[in-house]
């Protein structure tokens, strides 16, 4: 299934909603460092996060070292090589930002 990219006039309205998040891959992404207290909060939060993807069957590529967990949103269904930023990883920025 083809999802569409977002244009550049939507991509730069998206990252205006989303402050902490930057683009990355030459605009195909958005990504995001998160910091915790310790490992057990930053795992916690990462399985809240999984929750939120698999209900929204949108899936994050994640690093986590100990109290850091980093995030790269792109979406592989969008045509052409290595995929898009789509209004699917804007949503689901959305909903990660509103978890911390």
């Amino acid at each position: 299934m083809s999802v569409a990219q977002l244009t550049e006039a939507e991509r730069t309205a998206a990252l205006a909603e989303l402050a902490d998040w930057s683009l990355a891959r030459d605009g195909a992404a958005i990504e995001r460092t998160f910091q915790f207290a310790g490992f057990v909060q930053a795992f916690g939060f990462m399985s809240s996060v999984a929750i939120l993807a698999e209900k929204q069957d949108h899936h994050p590529e994640w690093f986590n070292v100990y109290n850091r967990v980093e995030i790269t949103l792109t979406t592989h269904d969008v045509p052409g090589e290595g995929g898009g930023l789509s209004q699917r990883d804007v949503t689901l920025a959305k909903a990660i930002d509103a978890l911390v």
